[in-house]
């Protein structure tokens, strides 16, 4: 029997019992939608962490001197007691990181994470729960701060402890309605007035967290108010990435001198890149990867069973049309060819189904959550694969069964 017309048979078996065939690959759809549809979602925030997030908490080409290391997790006890007896990072540091490192795009010192929320007020408008940072000029070029309207922050602010601060685009929106209205204006930052100096574009959204929502204020201003953080930090951002290592490297010695550390003393400091965060990202998603195959293959072995029992019952019903197929000539192996040709068709046409169906829950939730998606290429051919794979494991015995009826007794099970 000819491939092109065992698929022809398929087609035909399909067609003539449709709603039986939905029912049969129901499990693979469902299994191969959820799939698609979470590894879509995953590929995406892999994508948005990569792209976006790395950038947006510090800036590009950049890493950061700190008390203590970006870390997403717990410390244990005796981790947070050697972090707490670590220095502060001083202006000092941040000058003897920027004499060691001449070639540098900017270094800038700042007040650390977590930064203080404050209300901020323009007559009778309140914008809630705002970041303030304290920085130093060139914070804004580490953190590629294009401007709406206005200037950036620049030395003489910080050095005379000026009132002035540089808000994001969204606080801008929120009390003026358009940035540029917002230039010379005086808003209240946890009690202090202080005057408007520019307004910076926007830069979006990170799965649902704004980073137009914040507000600059010359460091030395910032301390007046706040007082002094205990997770100051100096980023330094260099003009390519592949700069990187070796900055990091003569950082390092620079913090060493500063700090009168001896050899083979420990660091009381910390050297992080965005990698930090797409590290943690990536072994978390690894984690995921790992237990979604499981629930998919349960679905997908569930939904096997469905299909090996219901060629099965398609079997016994057309004993008399194999009978009838034998006698005529037909071999062992075109009837295993027939029967098993049906149950791929069938097991691909359900991992298609699935596909289309993951993909557009996938672009469902990306449109309504925060959640990004991206369906790839790759992801499309497992699920394909699994189908296809799915239906060879689980057709080869009602192939085999109905390959090896007996003509004589097929024909007399119906006439």
């Amino acid at each position: 029997m000819p491939f092109s017309e065992a698929i022809l048979l398929a087609l035909s078996a399909i067609r003539t019992s449709k709603l039986r065939s939905f029912f049969t690959v129901l499990g693979i759809i469902v299994s191969v939608g959820f799939l698609v549809a979470v590894v879509g979602i995953i590929q995406g925030m892999n994508a948005y962490v990569r792209d976006n997030l790395r950038g947006a908490m510090i800036g590009t080409n950049s890493f950061q001197v700190r008390r203590s290391p970006i870390a997403m997790g717990f410390f244990d006890d005796s981790t947070v007691r050697a972090i707490s007896m670590r220095p502060i990072l001083s202006k000092e540091d941040a000058e003897a990181v920027r004499r060691s490192l001449p070639e540098a795009a900017a270094v800038s010192y700042q007040s650390g994470w977590p930064p203080p929320s404050t209300d901020i007020t323009y007559r009778n408008r309140t914008v809630g729960s705002v970041v303030v940072f304290g920085v130093s000029p060139e914070y804004q070029t580490v953190q590629d701060y294009v401007f709406e309207a206005g200037e950036p922050l620049a030395q003489p602010d910080v050095d005379g402890r000026r009132l002035v601060t540089v808000i994001g685009a969204e606080i801008a929106e929120k009390l003026f309605d358009r940035p540029e209205i917002a230039l010379g204006k005086r808003i209240r930052i946890a009690g202090t007035e202080f005057v408007i100096k520019g307004v910076t574009k926007k830069k979006g959204r990170v799965l649902g967290q704004s980073f137009d929502a914040f507000a600059l204020l010359p460091i030395s201003s910032f301390e007046a108010i706040y007082g002094r953080r205990l997770t100051t930090t100096v980023s330094i951002k260099m003009a390519d990435a592949t700069d990187l290592p070796a900055a990091m490297n003569r950082a390092e010695e620079a913090m060493r001198l500063a700090h009168r550390l001896r050899p083979g003393e420990p660091n009381d400091f910390s050297l992080d890149k965005a990698d930090a965060l797409v590290a943690f990202w990536t072994s978390l998603t690894s984690v995921l990867f790992t237990i979604i195959p499981a629930v998919v293959c349960i679905g997908i072995v569930v939904g096997g069973i469905v299909i090996m029992n219901i060629m099965l019952m398609s079997v016994t019903e057309r004993t008399h049309e194999i009978g009838i197929r034998k006698s005529l000539g037909a071999r062992r192996r075109d009837i295993r060819r027939q029967f098993l040709v049906e149950a791929v068709f069938l097991a691909t046409l359900g991992g298609a189904l699935g596909v289309a169906g993951g993909w557009l829950l996938a672009q469902l939730i990306a449109t309504i959550s925060p959640l990004p998606a991206r369906v790839t290429l790759w992801s499309v051919g497992v699920a394909l694969g699994l189908g296809a794979g799915t239906g060879i494991v689980f057709g080869v015995y009602p192939a085999g069964r109905a390959a090896r009826l007996d003509p004589i007794a097929a024909l007399r099970h119906e006439t």
